[in-house]
């Protein structure tokens, strides 16, 4: 999966290529980092003999992304997130994101007619959610996307509906993203 296997120097280069090129990809790999994080325990020993000793990179690039990692169990702990949540950093960019979105509604047909397709995905998901507070919409859509990445991560099989809101959820997405960083260059 992409997440993890690739030929990037450490996670933090991949981090930073993937914020440049494609920010739901940015926001995804770290919801799997803050997840890799909480399932070794915040035991950097665990971290690096499990995940950083498989990767085939020179010492110096294990002890940056080492470093990165331990930057990241930092901030988790600091925001107090051990548990479940995000960094604040990446929720802040998601919350941007929905801001853009609703912007984006206004003005923009194509941008619209996309959302058009995915609301009842949305609306399914919503009335099945037991969660008080699911968040907004754009956080519904990168958590669909997230648990789809974790199904096959770990072999499972996503139900149908998920899947075909997945694929919805990922064109807005995409759309959104790329009008965002156009905006945030301009």
């Amino acid at each position: 999966m992409w997440l993890l296997k690739n030929n990037y120097k450490h996670m933090k280069s991949i981090a930073e290529k993937k914020k440049n090129e494609h920010l739901i990809e940015y926001i995804l790999y770290l919801y799997r980092m803050e997840d890799l994080i909480r399932a070794y325990g915040f035991n950097r020993e665990d971290l690096e003999q499990y995940v950083l000793t498989h990767k085939n990179v020179s010492p110096q690039d294990r002890t940056e992304s080492k470093a990165w990692l331990a930057e990241l169990a930092d901030g988790m702990k600091r925001a107090g997130i051990e548990e479940k949540g995000h960094l604040p950093e990446v929720q802040v960019l998601v919350d941007r994101l929905a801001n853009f979105h609703w912007k984006l509604l206004k003005r923009d047909p194509d941008y619209l007619a996309l959302y058009r397709k995915a609301q009842p995905h949305l609306l399914s998901l919503l009335a099945d959610l037991t969660e008080e507070n699911p968040g907004h919409e754009i956080q519904i859509f990168i958590h669909t996307l997230y648990g789809l990445l974790l199904s096959k991560l770990t072999g499972k099989k996503a139900p149908e509906s998920i899947l075909a809101a997945a694929a919805r959820f990922g064109e807005v997405l995409s759309y959104l993203d790329a009008h965002f960083r156009a905006s945030e260059q301009a």
